[in-house]
This record gives C-alpha cells, sequence and structure tokens, in this order.
C-alpha cells in the first residue's frame, strides 16, 4: 500500500480527517454557491441583460490580448481562470509563466426556439445549462455528466454522454464558434463561415485563440427517461450486448458500469412523457436517494442471487442527466467514506456534492503525492469491437473497478479525430477512476502501457487526464494536420500559443 508522509501537524490533520473538513466548511460553503449561482443565472436570464453585457465582455478580451501584442512578447497567452477552478484533477503549471487573460463569460445568451440552438459563453456549466433548457422543456442532444462542467471545457477539450452513439460528442452538437484571436480580431466560424477554424478548434485546448461564445444544438425534451437494466456476469455476452445496442441506436441513452471484469450492467434508456406500468418510479436526485452506481450494483447483485434480469425505472430527465454528479461518479467514497450511508444520506445528502475546485484548492501536497502514486483518473477512447480486448488489458494494469463505459459516435470530418473508412466509427470512452489494485502497478508505466495499447488501436486518451506520451507519440495519437495548417494561418498564433502537448503532457502539472 502507497503511503505519504505529512509535511506538518495541520496537513497531518487535513489528510487523516478530510472528511470533516469537507462536511463542515466545503459542503456548505458549495451550497451557498449553488444558490447564489443559480439566483444570479435565472435573474440574468429572465431580463436578457447577458446579450447586452456580452460585447463589452468580449472587448475587454480584445483589450488584453492587445496590450499583449503591443507590449515586448516575451510570455505566451493562456486564460486567467485559475486551475483549482477547473475540473481537472491536475493543476497547469504553465499558468503562473504566461499572461493571463481574464474571461469572465459565464452566461447563457439565448435560447433560439426556431432553429433549435442555444447561444451561450464558455463558462457556462451543464447544471446550468440543463436547468434553463429544462424550464423550456428543451435538453442539449448531448449532456456531458457532472454539473460542473464548462461548455468551453467541452469544446477545447471534449465531451461524451450516453447519446454519443447518436449525436457524436459535445463538438458535434456545435454549430458555431465564436473566438478573439491571438491579433485581437473576433472571428466566427461554422461549417459554412471560416469551416478550417471550425474544425480544429474541438480538441485544440485553448491554443488557436479565446472562445468567447458557442451555438449549440437543442431537442425537445421529455419529463423522464424509461430506463432498462440488464445484468451480466460473463464479459463477452455484456461486450455483445454493448456493442448490439450501440450499434442498433433503438435506444436515446446507453451506458455499463463494470463492477468485476467480468460482471456488470448495461443500461439503455429513452425519453418519456409518463410513468409506465412496467417499473417503478426512482427520483434518483432527491437529496437522500443513494448514489447510482449503488443503486445499480444491487440490481448485479440480484441477479446474482437468481432473481429477475431485467429492471425497469423510470428516472425524471435532469435527474438522470447528473445521476453520477452527486457521488462524482464513485471517487466521493475516497473523500467521505460514509457519504452513502442512509443516516448521512437524510441529513447532509442536500449539501452534496462539494464543489470540486474547493476540494481542489484544500487539498495539501501530501494528497496530492498520493493521487500521483496511487490513483487513476482516465478516459480512454478505443473502437468499440476492441471493447472486451481493452478491458483485459486495462484489468492487467489497473484493476479499478467500477468502470464507466459510454459509446460514441465518430464522424468523418476533419480534425483531430480520424475514423478508420466510411462517414463515421463507434467507438466506447472507457473511463477509470480510482486506486489501482493490480499487481506490480506503478503510474507512469501502467499509464504508458495503456497509451501504447490505445494508439495501437487507433484510439484517443482525453487530455483533461495525465498523458505520458512524448511529443511523437501524442502527434500519432491525434491527426495535427488540420491544425498545424490554421496555426500557421492564423496571425500571431504560434507567438501566442504553445502547441496542445505543451499544455497538456504530464510534465507542465502538477
Amino acid at each position: 500500500m502507497v503511503t505519504v508522509e505529512p509535511e506538518s501537524f495541520l496537513e497531518y490533520i487535513i489528510i487523516e480527517y478530510r472528511w470533516l473538513l469537507v462536511i463542515t466548511t466545503l459542503m456548505p460553503l458549495s451550497f451557498l454557491w449553488k444558490i447564489w449561482s443559480a439566483c444570479r443565472n435565472y435573474v440574468v436570464f429572465t431580463m436578457n441583460s447577458a446579450p447586452k453585457a456580452h460585447e463589452r465582455k468580449v472587448k475587454e478580451v480584445q483589450r488584453q490580448v492587445k496590450n499583449w501584442l503591443s507590449g515586448d512578447r516575451k510570455t505566451q497567452l493562456c486564460t486567467g481562470r485559475p486551475t483549482w477552478q477547473t475540473m481537472s484533477f491536475r493543476q497547469g503549471i504553465y499558468k503562473k509563466m504566461f499572461t493571463n487573460i481574464q474571461i469572465n463569460l459565464v452566461d447563457v445568451l439565448d435560447v433560439d426556439t426556431k432553429n433549435m440552438t442555444v447561444r451561450c459563453e464558455p463558462l457556462v456549466t451543464m447544471g446550468q445549462l440543463s436547468q434553463t433548457l429544462h424550464r423550456l422543456g428543451l435538453a442539449l442532444p448531448v449532456v456531458p455528466e457532472l454539473d460542473q462542467l464548462t461548455v468551453g471545457g467541452l469544446v477545447m477539450g471534449t465531451g461524451v454522454e450516453t447519446s454519443s452513439h447518436i449525436y457524436g460528442l459535445f463538438q458535434h452538437i456545435c454549430v458555431q464558434y465564436e473566438l478573439v484571436l491571438a491579433d485581437g480580431s473576433v472571428v466566427t466560424c461554422s461549417k459554412e463561415e471560416n469551416p478550417d477554424l471550425f474544425y480544429a478548434v474541438p480538441w485544440s485546448y485553448g491554443t488557436l485563440g479565446f472562445l468567447t461564445s458557442v451555438v449549440i444544438k437543442v431537442v425537445p425534451a421529455k419529463k423522464y427517461v424509461r430506463i432498462e437494466y440488464h445484468p451480466y456476469t460473463n464479459l463477452s455476452d455484456l461486450a455483445k450486448r454493448f456493442q448490439e445496442e450501440s450499434l442498433k441506436k433503438t435506444h436515446q441513452f446507453i451506458e455499463a458500469l463494470l463492477y468485476t471484469k467480468d460482471s456488470g450492467v448495461v443500461m439503455t434508456g429513452d425519453m418519456v412523457d409518463e410513468v409506465g406500468k412496467d417499473g417503478k418510479f426512482n427520483p434518483i436526485g432527491k437529496w437522500y436517494a443513494e448514489w447510482f452506481f449503488k443503486q445499480v450494483e444491487k440490481y448485479l447483485n440480484e441477479y446474482r442471487r437468481g432473481r429477475k434480469a431485467t429492471v425497469v425505472e423510470y428516472i425524471p430527465l435532469r435527474d438522470y442527466y447528473h445521476r453520477h454528479t452527486r457521488s462524482f461518479f464513485w471517487e466521493l467514497q475516497d473523500i467521505v467514506p460514509f457519504g452513502n450511508n442512509v443516516i448521512f444520506r437524510y441529513l447532509f445528502g442536500w449539501l452534496m456534492p462539494p464543489e470540486v475546485s474547493l476540494l481542489k484548492l484544500t487539498q495539501p501536497e501530501a494528497v496530492t503525492k498520493l493521487y500521483n502514486k496511487a490513483h487513476v483518473i482516465q478516459d480512454m477512447l478505443v473502437p468499440i469491437e476492441t471493447l472486451e480486448e481493452a478491458i483485459d488489458v486495462f484489468h492487467k494494469e489497473f484493476e479499478v473497478y467500477p468502470i464507466w463505459l459510454c459509446p460514441f459516435k465518430v464522424f468523418n470530418n476533419p480534425g483531430q479525430l480520424k475514423v478508420h473508412s466510411g462517414d463515421w466509427q463507434m467507438f466506447v470512452d472507457i473511463g477509470v477512476y480510482g486506486v489501482p489494485k493490480a499487481k506490480g502497478f506503478e503510474t507512469e508505466s501502467s499509464t504508458r502501457r495503456i497509451e501504447q495499447f490505445v494508439t495501437q488501436k487507433r484510439g484517443f486518451q482525453m487530455l483533461y487526464a495525465d498523458t505520458y506520451t512524448t511529443r511523437e507519440e501524442f502527434r500519432r495519437m491525434f491527426d495535427h494536420t488540420l491544425y498545424d495548417k490554421m496555426r500557421n494561418t492564423l496571425p500571431y498564433c504560434k507567438e501566442a500559443f504553445p502547441e496542445i502537448y505543451g499544455k497538456v503532457n504530464r510534465l507542465v502539472r502538477k
């Protein structure tokens, strides 16, 4: 077992009794922040004041960039958002060395019900956006899971959800980007206008310009999701069912959770307007509700005991969209071990979850070192037909459970993600979050072997997590042809911004 010695008595207290800090301080502060944010966002959207302020805020971004341009330009540019406010568990060292451009773009600007789009600023969160659209009977086609994920992070990085086998990644539901470039100019791009820039922006990690607004598709929403749970105790059978359901596309939502190498639950879902008689109503978003992944595990255990194979439930739509938020999938059980206890849920569940930003801000150095040595947070994206083989490799190198499986479609568009043939290809996101139990696990070497496997299968790695690839390996994993073209074409781009690798490789993160 890996241990790291605290550097002071205070650090020892914070490590050993972190749950106490979380419960008494971070959870109440997070709750107050959510209340304030919800009220502020509702007022701003209702009064329609955000569109008027947007132009002024964009001009302020331009002013800062032009100031850099007229100076000595000894440093490169990045957003001024502190790294502890981001969803990644890492903090970018580069921010201390770069010129920070302050970007206060946090609002939903407008909803166009005729063209079925929403325009919003990059720091709008998924929780904020799904709540705004829910009141209008609308939803995003792809709603990446956690409340605190931002539109800008999902565009410049990526986002996936259980509807991605139909709609693709988050970038595929975006129809227009507005950016401030390194020369201080404002440009919009879409499939019709500046298409090269439009396709180069996703996965670029802020290395082509500063994103200032995004236009995203929306779809009509219904009240509930009818979800079917299909337990399996054989990996081959589970992988076959998962692949069949993903390719048939007869269900709107598909995901799976693996609890061991050979057992898990495939879930299929569809929007409905009423609760049917074939299943029970399950309001999983209530403060007292059991964590979702624990509820799913119960159905697997019941199946092992010979009970009903398929279970049907009806879940409120927003509860379904954010079903893993309250427990950060299953990461919160390491921070608050008794967080799923029924007494704790009834007494304190309404305060959950704490803000990730506050957890990062109060994380002592010893905990960071421990995460470096004995914790894995990775999303690897591989062709769906390689799923069974991939699970074998992940089990050998990591042995972390549960594992999240989510199918998604990659379209044959210009950009960094390439498909093997045809108009699209189906992939699966393998999400691994937790403490590895694999014999001989070593953070860098084990992750390197996983990265090599993913590259061999012509897959990809989500870049919010640690990447140990070399620059050459990274460029083999991602197609840089269009990206390099835009870097060479856009004015001052190479001078103002590093390459993607310079912002995401392990050496520039702590």
